[in-house]
């Protein structure tokens, strides 16, 4: 069992950046691929962004070049940073741990979720 929390989610301007945490419980979180979705209102959840246990990374295309997931196992933490930030943004921002397979991430566990608002 793996228990997900996320935080530093808020309102920031468009241009601006917020950088995203998820702390995660259980001594074998270096196995796990981890993933960020956001979802937006009226929208399916979407994968934004995911890393492998050694350290491979995938963007969304819209996100490239403007976030960057990162993980340090030692605190059993995943990170995603957000610049350049629009208000397509705008989303409730998951952070799941799972695995890859042959059709992508395949997301066992889910945390609560945090908003980021882009507005001015």
């Amino acid at each position: 069992q793996v228990q997900l929390v996320e935080s530093g989610g808020g309102l920031v301007q468009p241009g601006g950046s917020l950088s995203l945490s998820c702390a995660a419980s259980g001594s074998i979180f270096r196995l796990y691929s981890m993933a960020w979705y956001r979802q937006a209102p009226g929208k399916q959840r979407e994968l934004v962004a995911q890393i492998g246990s050694i350290g491979i990374t995938n963007y969304k295309e819209s996100v490239k070049g403007r976030f960057t997931i990162s993980r340090d196992n030692a605190k059993r933490t995943v990170y995603l940073q957000m610049n350049s930030l629009k208000p397509d943004d705008t989303a409730v921002y998951y952070c799941s741990a799972g695995g890859n397979t042959g059709l992508g991430f395949r997301a066992d566990y889910w945390g609560q979720g945090t908003q980021v608002t882009v507005s001015s």
